[in-house]
């Protein structure tokens, strides 16, 4: 029984958020949605979206009133992706008016009578109705006391403008009016191409929301009904033929096919399926006519989760974008401060009241640090888009943290470095009539070890290769028929298979071994002995165990080579544990450990000064997963391993591992590269506007290409293999 909510208990919810323009509305909003009792919320400029966790005594309309209070409108957040571009209009009516401005202003030849005038007009147009953005966003921050690099801009450009009309009603003086007009145009394309690109960062979440089925043929008393996917229900049998996309997760009741799970696991080999098999939806469907049984639907489903978990990460902060948070907060007012020394700083040196004005107009517009902003969170959003792509789903942003400092990581076997299915990996003599006699009788049985050896004779190929594509239901008919099939609970099993009474199970249901039966059952310690006799006498022996992945001993050597220790923790005995890795080139091994010793292998581990990642599947592994400083968990695995870890490995392929360690730390270099960047910019920028080297169009545009260079930096992410 659940325990009742109390009014602490905190909720989830997702905002839209509309009407930021720079990093520091994003820390406003953040900072007015802290304030309220229990809640915890992050916002991010680059989604435009506040994630916000709120206890049970604040309801959604109050957080939505908290942020439009602070100037902003926000909605919950909506399931359809967004599909439109931003519009250029006021971009377009910019730059189409400020053309003849600055024509006049630098080719006397093309000036009319009264051009002043007219530049008067058509700047005013640009300055205040096309800029009216940065001036809304201005005064929206100044009536609460703060401000923003809006605040910059519109200082800036109305200063311009107004110093350039009242120089022009004077008759005296120099004018800005193309400055203003100018500054105003590029800083509206670097808005609007900063928002082109922060859409282009989030195309890889956007094609996992899209690219999922849109109607599926369900069948009603033997006829196919074409319905939307979102009218399917649990229980419902759905039919999926060649080149149609599976419409939800269910389990397969009749066909084979092969599946193309590359949407979700980055792996472009299809998979083969049959009666009993996992379908995920989105799979594309590539041989064969399927028909399926729905299991999960709508939020449920695996590409719902993983869509899900990627948005919440992109919503999140790492520690490093914190500090960029820090910075612009208190970087507004000491440009402002910075503005006013040098215009009053350059007035007592002696310069020109034009020429102060100029450098302090450039100071303002130059120092405004959207790349400051920008420089996280545009890498983190491309990061995990190409994240999820690959079959990799990060968490959270503090992953990326944990990932670049890690020297070891810590693989479970079962599950992880093996397949976790029992298969025969030898006999005792080789015979294919021992295992053909054997596989005839498991054949009646359901037990792990049982279905491992009928399963063995297709894989041993004791049948014609015209089995080899059907499934073990098939191919299990083929076997020599059982009479008088008897289960021999904890022992083994018997029956009558071509006039022989065949006997398999452990040893003891033998009187008697002969010697070379015996030491085969001795050697077995890589493995669970099963011996095979009939007509009362013991023939032979089959060594079961599980296997290990094929792409296991690749993964663990791709892993040492960056530079990490391995180590392979079992619950599974010595002996076996030690096959598994010499088998995949893993020296350290601790065997035989219970689940609460897992955690604590991984604690001692911590307490020598390692920082250990941990690889599991299984519900045994969650505790250990949650103790590692970076869990991974395999896709393929249990739903507590998969909650409990920080990055999930879509396709259980122990490579992705690799992956995602790479892509981490290459979303980590981007953003650092980005934020140094960005400071560099404005570190090397307002000294040279103090000084009055750098004239305010010229500023406007750098401040625009920094914006650029930061956003384009981290769209190579996308091109990460």
């Amino acid at each position: 029984m659940s325990a009742p909510t109390t009014a602490t208990d905190p909720r989830d919810v997702d905002l839209d958020i509309a009407g930021m323009t720079c990093a520091s509305c994003a820390r406003r909003i953040e900072r007015r949605l802290n304030k309220v009792d229990g809640v915890i919320a992050s916002v991010s400029y680059a989604t435009e979206r506040a994630r916000v966790s709120y206890p049970i005594d604040v309801s959604t309309a109050d957080l939505i009133d908290v942020v439009r209070r602070a100037g902003y409108d926000a909605t919950l957040r909506s399931e359809e992706p967004e599909t439109s571009a931003p519009r250029p209009v006021r971009l377009v009516a910019a730059a189409v008016l400020s053309l003849p401005v600055v024509a006049w202003a630098m080719v006397p030849a093309l000036r009319i009578g009264g051009w002043e005038w007219l530049a008067a007009g058509l700047s005013g147009v640009v300055v205040w109705w096309a800029g009216w953005p940065f001036h809304r966003a201005a005064a929206v921050n100044a009536r609460h006391g703060a401000s923003t690099m809006d605040t910059l801009v519109s200082l800036g450009t109305t200063a311009a403008w107004v110093w350039s009309v009242v120089a022009l009603v004077h008759g005296s003086g120099h004018l800005y009016l193309e400055v203003a007009a100018v500054v105003t145009t590029f800083l509206l394309f670097g808005r609007y191409a900063e928002a082109l690109s922060r859409r282009r960062a989030g195309d890889a979440l956007r094609s996992l929301v899209e690219r999922g089925a849109k109607q599926v043929s369900v069948l009603r008393d033997g006829r196919e009904v074409p319905m939307s996917v979102e009218d399917l229900a649990v229980g419902d049998r759905f039919v999926v033929r060649p080149g149609e996309k599976i419409a939800t997760d269910g389990i397969v009741e009749d066909g084979a096919a092969a599946v193309d799970l590359s949407l979700l696991t980055g792996e472009p080999v299809p998979v083969d399926v049959g009666p009993g098999d996992e379908v995920v939806g989105s799979g594309l469907n590539t041989s064969g006519r399927l028909v399926v049984r729905a299991v999960r639907v709508g939020a449920d489903t695996q590409l719902a989760q993983i869509t899900r978990l990627v948005e919440q990460a992109q919503s999140g902060k790492a520690p490093i974008e914190r500090l960029a948070d820090r910075v612009s907060a208190v970087f507004v007012p000491v440009v402002l401060g910075v503005a006013v020394l040098t215009l009053a700083g350059r007035l007592a040196l002696g310069a020109g009241a034009t020429e102060a004005f100029t450098a302090a107009v450039a100071v303002l517009v130059v120092a405004c640090p959207c790349a400051l902003g920008l420089a996280t969170p545009t890498a983190l959003m491309v990061g995990t888009g190409r994240g999820a792509q690959l079959g990799v789903v990060i968490r959270g942003p503090h992953v990326l943290e944990s990932t670049r400092r890690i020297d070891t990581i810590v693989l479970d076997k079962t599950g992880t470095v093996t397949t976790g299915t029992m298969s025969v990996v030898r006999m005792e003599p080789e015979d294919g009539a021992l295992l053909r006699l054997a596989a005839a009788v498991e054949s009646g049985s359901e037990h792990p070890l049982a279905r491992a050896i009928a399963d063995s004779p297709r894989r041993n190929g004791c049948f014609s290769t015209a089995h080899d594509s059907q499934n073990v239901g098939d191919y299990r008919s083929d076997l020599p028929a059982v009479t008088a099939f008897e289960a021999l609970p904890g022992q083994g099993a018997r029956g009558v298979v071509e006039g022989r009474e065949v006997l398999v199970g452990r040893p003891s249901l033998f009187t008697a071994l002969p010697d070379g039966v015996r030491r085969s059952v001795a050697e077995a310690t890589d493995g669970t002995p099963v011996v095979v006799g009939w007509d009362g006498e013991a023939r032979g022996v089959i060594v079961v165990a599980d296997t290990v992945k094929p792409t296991s001993a690749t993964a663990v050597r791709d892993l040492q080579a960056l530079g990490l220790r391995t180590v392979l923790l079992t619950g599974d005995h010595e002996a076996a544990a030690r096959r598994v890795a010499d088998e995949v080139g893993i020296v350290t091994v601790v065997a035989g450990v219970l689940p609460d010793q897992k955690v604590d292998t991984i604690a001692r581990l911590q307490a020598e000064g390692h920082v250990v990642a941990m690889a599991g599947d299984g519900v045994n592994d969650a505790a250990a997963l949650a103790q590692a400083d970076l869990g991974l968990a395999m896709g393929t695995g249990t739903d507590v391993a998969i909650s409990a870890s920080d990055l999930t490995l879509v396709s259980g392929d122990l490579r992705g591992a690799v992956t995602a360690i790479r892509l981490a730390r290459r979303c980590l270099a981007t953003i650092r590269a980005n934020l140094f960047w960005a400071f560099a910019y404005n570190v090397a920028a307002i000294p040279l506007a103090a000084a009055g080297r750098l004239d305010p169009m010229i500023a406007g545009g750098a401040m625009a290409c920094s914006s650029l260079f930061v956003v384009g930096n981290s769209l190579r992410l996308r091109r990460f293999r």
